[in-house]
């Protein structure tokens, strides 16, 4: 029985995520998001699967919603088994049209977010002296990408702020894995004039953070990148 607490669960990578533990005996699954009628489709794919599935609407770079979130978590399940933070936006425009509000929200969205998931769990998972954090970082997490200057700094910090986590609980019985992913065919590549076989499929991003749970208690993949076929896009 796993406790599974997945942000940005109402689709692309996060929706498969939770669609693939779903699949885990007596699954419990927390589905984090702010469109509640995008996750209630997510959770019921998962419930067919006969996972029980709690759905809670959340804006994740709100503290006090964040709090609440956690609270209701806490309070049914108790500390996660596996902590996913998904949840992100990817708005790319260079610097030089890059306001300082939309640097300010690709921030909020992908890196304070994390921050404010993360340690509204952290207590409770090191109390139990288990669990697995998944950060999900991206290949713009350790590559410049003309014209995304924002994304990039996010996801860069998003690197710097997982590796700490690892440092910090690394002898207190936590595992932290920061998956960096290429190009992932999603709602945040619609309108790019790309064939669909020419990005990775959500459900290998998913299928791959199942398996790294799966690894003994030992071994914990700290970084792993995972690319499209023929290279970024």
């Amino acid at each position: 029985m796993s406790v599974v607490v997945i942000t940005g669960a109402s689709q692309g990578i996060g929706a498969a995520i939770a669609r693939a533990f779903a699949e885990e005996p007596q699954a419990r699954l927390a589905l984090v998001a702010r469109q509640q009628h995008k996750l209630e489709a997510v959770a019921a794919d998962c419930r067919a699967c006969g996972a029980d599935v709690l759905v809670l609407p959340c804006d994740v770079t709100d503290e006090a919603a964040v709090a609440a979130m956690a609270r209701q978590v806490l309070d049914r399940w108790g500390a996660p088994d596996v902590l996913v933070n998904n949840a992100g936006q990817f708005r790319p425009a260079p610097l030089r049209e890059t306001s300082v509000e939309t640097f300010r929200a690709q921030l909020e969205a992908n890196l304070t977010s994390v921050f404010l998931v993360t340690q509204a769990f952290l207590e409770a998972m090191i109390a139990r002296r288990q669990g697995h954090i998944f950060f999900m970082g991206s290949v713009a997490s350790i590559r410049a990408y003309p014209g995304s200057v924002a994304y990039c700094a996010a996801k860069h910090g998003l690197l710097g702020l997982a590796r700490v986590v690892r440092e910090e609980t690394r002898t207190l019985g936590l595992r932290v894995t920061v998956l960096l992913p290429g190009a992932t065919y999603t709602p945040s590549w619609e309108g790019v004039d790309l064939p669909e076989e020419r990005f990775m499929p959500a459900e290998d991003i998913a299928r791959t953070v199942r398996a790294l749970y799966h690894l003994s208690p030992r071994t914990v993949a700290e970084e792993i990148v995972l690319r499209p076929q023929e290279g970024d896009i």
